[in-house]
């Protein structure tokens, strides 16, 4: 037999099964006791019986005119006639005897005592030193008959209260197991990001064990995450003065040789520190949508962070590239506000890195909630779109991209329970991107689709 894979299917299956067999062995032994007994009672009533016409029968037969006359006794009224007997003298010779007694059932008197015949159980008692002699006879099919009434009483209830008793055990296994089935459900409930001990405290105690060698391995996993992106963002800071110091030195070289190629080397060395630079930046911005709080517990105002994001992107080298559209009224959420700045930027930078430069960019927040950020430029196919949220993946290898724009959006959409979804072309267009983030506000869920180029 193959035991079911549920725990509670096997508790119930088990005790059900073990409860039935004690059960049936119960009763089963019952009924052997109870036949003793009946047997034991039955013996005595025949006995008794027996004793107590014998008398009666001695007086009768002692008292009439002419010896050796048999004479049957008449029924007062129809009925079952359980117990027959008849009365015979030392010669055998019937005396008397029941109006439904069978002389086939009653074999030659062989003293007093108990007998018995493949019919009928039978007892013999004497008088008068032993002139006088009365055999009682039962059917055993009447002893046979109450033996399976007694069977059957303690067997129908069986079929009804086993059943209730199973139903009884599946729902006491099935309570049992429900601080189990809710600790799975919470921890099933937590994405790759929350790495937060699961609440166990009401779980059995024979589970207890796993749980909290779960949440150790939890805390762990936790540690050594923080750990990497605790040295991710501490690295990535470190390096903002260095790597400052040295585009300085690299510009200062550039300004006072006179060599034309230590100036074009010059100018090498301050475009690949820079782009250091911006790789250190981005670092520091996924280990901050990784570890960091995004969601607070106050609302406010989402244009004011697209208007300052999109008037700096403009200002540090794109100006007249970005048609921003606002609404008029308050796009109110609970996003932190660092981390709308953050999508945001990596989404506009990298429409404008990948876009046609004669073609505008269009950043729009719609009043629900809606990011749109789109630009045109070359289509991508399905396949490379699926794979540019990846870390360090560019759809155009020759760029000067840190590749983790995409995923740094991946992240926080992921932590804010939303997706990222790439389209190429842009709609209604035959060619461009379009990047749509639904945030979440205080009257709509969160959810995220993001849909831009190569980062």
């Amino acid at each position: 037999m193959k035991w079911p894979a549920s725990l509670q299917a096997r508790l119930g299956l088990f005790l059900g099964i073990l409860l039935t067999v004690l059960w049936i062995a119960a009763a089963s032994v019952t009924a052997v006791i109870l036949r003793a007994e009946m047997d034991e009672v039955f013996d005595s009533a025949l006995q008794e019986t027996a004793q107590r016409l014998l008398p009666l029968a001695v007086v009768d037969i002692v008292g009439r005119e002419e010896d050796g006359v048999t004479q049957h006794l008449g029924a007062i009224r129809e009925h079952d006639e359980l117990f027959t007997y008849i009365v015979r003298d030392a010669g055998d010779r019937i005396l008397l005897q029941s109006h439904a007694a069978d002389m086939a059932v009653f074999p030659d008197y062989d003293g007093p005592g108990f007998r018995q015949t493949a019919t009928h159980r039978l007892y013999n008692e004497e008088a008068l030193q032993g002139t006088v002699r009365i055999t009682v006879a039962e059917p055993l099919g009447h002893r046979a008959s109450v033996a399976r009434e007694i069977q059957m009483g303690l067997g129908l209830p069986l079929l009804i209260v086993l059943p209730l008793a199973l139903l009884a055990i599946v729902f006491a296994v099935k309570a049992s197991l429900a601080p189990l089935r809710r600790f799975g459900e919470r921890l099933d409930a937590r994405n790759a990001r929350d790495l937060s001990p699961v609440p166990g405290d009401d779980i059995p105690s024979e589970i207890a064990p796993v749980a909290a060698t779960l949440n150790r391995l939890l805390a762990r996993l936790k540690g050594s995450f923080d750990a990497e992106r605790s040295f991710a963002a501490n690295a990535a800071h470190e390096l903002r003065t260095p790597l400052a110091g040295a585009i300085a030195q690299a510009q200062r070289l550039q300004s006072e040789t006179g060599d034309t190629t230590a100036r074009a080397r010059a100018g090498e060395i301050e475009a690949t520190l820079k782009r250091l630079t911006r790789l250190s930046e981005r670092l520091m911005q996924l280990a901050r949508a990784e570890g960091g709080q995004l969601r607070l517990d106050r609302c406010s105002d989402l244009r004011i962070v697209a208007r300052l994001v999109v008037d700096d992107v403009a200002r540090t080298g794109s100006p007249g590239r970005i048609a921003l559209t606002l609404p008029e009224a308050p796009v109110m959420s609970d996003l932190d506000p660092d981390a709308f700045g953050i999508l945001c930027r990596n989404l506009v930078e990298n429409a404008l890195r990948h876009g046609t430069d004669a073609a505008p960019v269009d950043v729009t927040l719609t009043q629900d909630g809606q990011l749109i950020v789109a630009n045109d430029g070359p289509v991508l196919p399905r396949e490379t779109l699926d794979r540019l949220t990846a870390r360090f993946e560019r759809a155009d290898a020759s760029g000067d991209g840190s590749g983790l724009g995409l995923a740094i959006v991946a992240a926080i959409a992921d932590r804010i329970e939303g997706s990222l979804v790439l389209k190429s072309p842009r709609p209604g267009s035959s060619s461009g991107f379009e990047a749509s983030l639904k945030l979440p506000t205080d009257d709509a869920s969160p959810s995220l689709r993001a849909i831009g180029p190569a980062n």
